[in-house]
């Protein structure tokens, strides 16, 4: 079955950069709204510039997480590690923050964002994907905006869209946070991903020595090739 690509929900940034500001106390657990992409935390949130693309669950998927979010079923926590620049890069968890945002934000691959981050050039393959995505969720599970609808006009959605809209307001994801510098952050990602999908060792060598220039020109010809 084809994949969805959500990959433009996360941007990626390097794991070095650096600004100068107090790091503060992190958050314990994360609720629906901030995963708008508008929202102080989303708008942070970053992936490792060497990360693959967010594209591995199907449509299915993608609704299942979602259904079983917004049911309460147990979901595991998303680990993030805190730059000292500020930004919330995710060492695992990119697919279960892509879903959910993609559901509130509307966007499974062919909107308002993925359009700024493609330039407006999006395959058809990819915007039907996404479409067909899309009316699954709303079918299965409902549209977000349906969520928003059922708090101020319950009689306008169905039953279960109201029952669950309820729920929405406690809902949330818990955190696990890396502590250290960049260095313990991208050990932490390469341990938990290779237990999780393990990188070939060929990618891992590209990754690892992403700084050059033969790497950088063989990770562009990767990219543009999927």
């Amino acid at each position: 079955m084809a994949k969805v690509n959500v990959d433009a929900l996360i941007p990626r940034e390097d794991f070095d950069v650096q600004e100068n500001i107090n790091l503060g106390k992190k958050k314990e657990t994360i609720s629906i709204e901030d995963l708008k992409i508008d929202s102080f935390f989303f708008s942070n949130i970053r992936k490792p510039d060497f990360q693959r693309e967010t594209n591995e669950w199907d449509k299915n998927r993608i609704c299942e997480f979602i259904k079983s979010f917004i049911e309460g079923d147990l979901i595991p926590a998303i680990i993030l590690w805190r730059s000292t620049g500020g930004y919330l890069f995710v060492i695992d968890g990119s697919h279960r923050l892509s879903a959910l945002s993609a559901w509130v934000n509307d966007d499974y691959g062919d909107g308002k964002i993925s359009k700024l981050f493609y330039d407006g050039v999006i395959s058809d393959e990819q915007i039907k994907v996404a479409q067909e995505t899309r009316k699954l969720v709303n079918k299965t599970v409902g549209s977000y905006e349906d969520f928003k609808l059922a708090i101020i006009h319950p009689d306008k959605v169905k039953p279960e869209v109201v029952k669950y809209a309820k729920n929405l307001a406690a809902a949330a994801i818990q955190l696990q946070w890396v502590e250290g510098d960049a260095t313990k952050a991208e050990s932490s990602f390469f341990k938990i991903n290779q237990q999780a999908a393990p990188i070939d060792k060929t990618e891992l060598k590209l990754i690892e020595s992403r700084k050059k220039p033969n790497s950088i020109a063989a990770r562009a010809i990767i990219s543009t090739s999927n």
